[in-house]
């Protein structure tokens, strides 16, 4: 039986998109009340690159600015989620918590491995309980690296684990599963794409598959590579 299973926070559990664009244009008007932007909110830009960390963001988002001026930045667009997120302006996806409770009843391992920050982290798992079922969540700032492959090899080390799952919506996801020796699950959620999908072993729509094929393994009925597309 598949013991552990590694979630992605953002496009995953998180629906990030309820609050990303509020706290985009924010940060964006302030950069630009303080004359150091000029023009529309780099939106679209953003979708594009979502699922990478951070600094990784405004290194994209604003070409040729200061590394103290990406810093400060990165302390706003923060704060702002956060606010946004303990306002109960955010929302996790449709039958997340009966998923995390299913799978956690069912005697599985679930831990949090997100290239979000450790303050934004925390706020969305105190907002909806999450610890009930998470057994412990995972920042991108605990690696020197930045890079998610890591971060999941730090869980697999910490608490011993030799099989799971990482289930997820972008490439760092897919690539933390495979380059561990995991499973690799994609969800079809809103910042996925076609491209890296198709480099999953698995691809789910929503959270009620991903419980039914977790309790076939539990029946017995083999791997689910392939169940479902």
């Amino acid at each position: 039986m598949l013991q552990t299973i590694i979630f992605d926070m953002d496009g995953t559990l998180f629906q990030t998109d309820k609050i990303l664009e509020a706290s985009l244009e924010e940060t964006f008007d302030w950069l630009r009340s303080d004359g150091r932007w000029a023009g529309e909110t780099p939106l679209a830009q953003y979708r594009r690159i979502m699922g990478v960390p951070l600094p990784k963001v405004w290194e994209t988002l604003l070409p040729g600015q200061t590394e103290e001026l990406r810093s400060r930045v990165d302390v706003y667009f923060l704060q702002s989620l956060v606010r946004s997120i303990e306002a109960g302006k955010g929302a996790l996806y449709p039958y997340v918590e009966e998923m995390l409770a299913g799978l956690k009843k069912a005697g599985c391992s679930l831990f949090i491995a997100s290239n979000g920050l450790v303050p934004y982290l925390q706020a969305i798992v105190s907002h909806y309980r999450l610890d009930r079922w998470i057994t412990e969540t995972f920042s991108i700032e605990q690696i020197q690296s930045l890079n998610k492959s890591d971060l999941v090899k730090e869980i697999l080390l910490k608490y011993g684990v030799a099989e799971g799952a990482v289930v997820g919506d972008r490439l760092s996801d897919i690539r933390a599963a495979k380059e561990n020796g995991l499973t690799a699950i994609g969800c079809r959620f809103d910042f996925a794409q076609d491209e890296e999908l198709a480099q999953a072993d698995l691809v789910i729509h929503d959270f009620v598959e991903l419980k039914a094929l977790v309790e076939l393994l539990r029946q017995g009925a083999g791997s689910w590579v392939g169940q479902a597309e």
